[in-house]
């Protein structure tokens, strides 16, 4: 039987969930509670992954039946119920599904889940964008099947639902975004990417790593080197396999070997808990860094940070990026000795006293 008050109390608190998505098993819990049911899990209506929000109390059934014997291919509700809610119904229940108990229960799916000790469903339907979703819920045989009060009580929960997953998938994208453009401000370059490895958005300083050794191709990021894609195709499959709500396991860098060129290095990241939407399917930061590239200093705040002098900075730039002595005084058209005289002089005013010491702590204030 419905508690309608604590259902109002319940749905109530979906923002809390829209700032902590880990927070949607919870959510989940107190909303069987309040319906009188055993457990619940959100479906997605055109692609069922193993990773959906779903409450403990029926976490083995989805993991050592529902998908381990393909029953997400076969679901007879996605089958007969989708085009129910995509023509407007809120809710479907195994009414809207069958014409008689006989025949919902001759149905592999309803004979799994009868092993399980659970019988009767309701699926209260929602968007995320143009996504369609259903929050399913389970009963067990005790708790009945879900009649006409019930149903329209599940039913006033739609909307909210819909309010819930669009506002959560806007704050994971706003959280990918921020942390991709805090990454450009400090020219790290930056790639997001969901479930299946689909990048979701990248910053400029990752755009200008595209070439014909890193490129983007149907969505995905792709790689010239085979064995660095070898390894990123891994990478993925270990994306698609891990909970969105649960953290990453942490993985070894990928090198890119290139031609005539220094390799290219990346890193995963997780992206952080706001992101983690189970709408925006967002998974983790890929850090990208371009051994070849030249990196950017303010040569005007290493003047006034340290007193140098314009030629100074300029040598110590150079330095910083990795040039020798003898080239850096070559592009700038100084003889050698009078850049060791310079760099005497640097290190004197940075108070440091080798060029790899210098080089370290120039990184820090670029």
């Amino acid at each position: 039987m419905v508690d309608l008050r604590k259902l109002d109390d319940v749905t109530g608190r979906l923002g809390d969930v829209v700032l902590d998505p880990s927070g949607w098993p919870g959510f989940m819990d107190e909303l069987c509670a309040a319906i009188g049911a055993t457990g619940a899990a959100m479906l997605q209506s055109d692609v069922r992954t193993e990773d959906i929000p779903r409450t403990a109390s029926i976490t083995d059934y989805f993991t050592n039946v529902y998908f381990p014997n393909n029953l997400h291919l076969t679901d007879i509700r996605a089958a007969r119920g989708v085009p129910r809610l995509l023509a407007g119904l809120d809710v479907i229940t195994d009414a809207d599904l069958f014409e008689s108990e006989t025949e919902m229960l001759r149905d592999p799916l309803y004979v799994s889940l009868g092993e399980f000790g659970l019988k009767w469903f309701a699926a209260i339907g929602f968007r995320a964008g143009s996504a369609l979703w259903g929050l399913t819920i389970q009963r067990t045989p005790k708790e009945g099947m879900f009649d006409a009060d019930e149903v329209k009580a599940l039913a006033s929960v739609s909307a909210r639902l819909t309010e819930a997953a669009t506002l959560s998938t806007v704050v994971g994208r706003s959280a990918i975004a921020g942390i991709t453009n805090a990454l450009d401000l400090i020219q790290v370059a930056a790639i997001a990417v969901g479930r299946f490895g689909a990048v979701i958005g990248m910053n400029s300083q990752a755009e200008a790593c595209l070439g014909p050794d890193l490129m983007i191709r149907h969505g995905r990021l792709t790689l010239r080197d085979r064995h660095a894609q070898a390894e990123l195709t891994g990478l993925t499959d270990q994306l698609r396999c891990t909970p969105d709500l649960l953290a990453l396991p942490s993985s070894a860098p990928i090198v890119v070997r290139r031609r005539d060129k220094r390799p290219i290095v990346i890193q995963m990241q997780p992206v952080p808990p706001a992101a983690r939407s189970p709408f925006l399917g967002a998974r983790a930061i890929l850090l990208i860094r371009d051994l070849e590239g030249r990196v950017s200093f303010d040569q005007g705040l290493l003047v006034t940070t340290f007193e140098l002098t314009p030629a100074q900075a300029r040598l110590a730039v150079k330095l910083a990026r990795g040039d020798s002595i003898e080239g850096a005084a070559q592009e700038i058209g100084v003889s050698p000795a009078t850049a060791r005289n310079q760099l005497k002089a640097i290190f004197q005013k940075t108070g440091t006293h080798r060029q790899a010491e210098l080089v370290a702590l120039l990184h820090k204030v670029k």
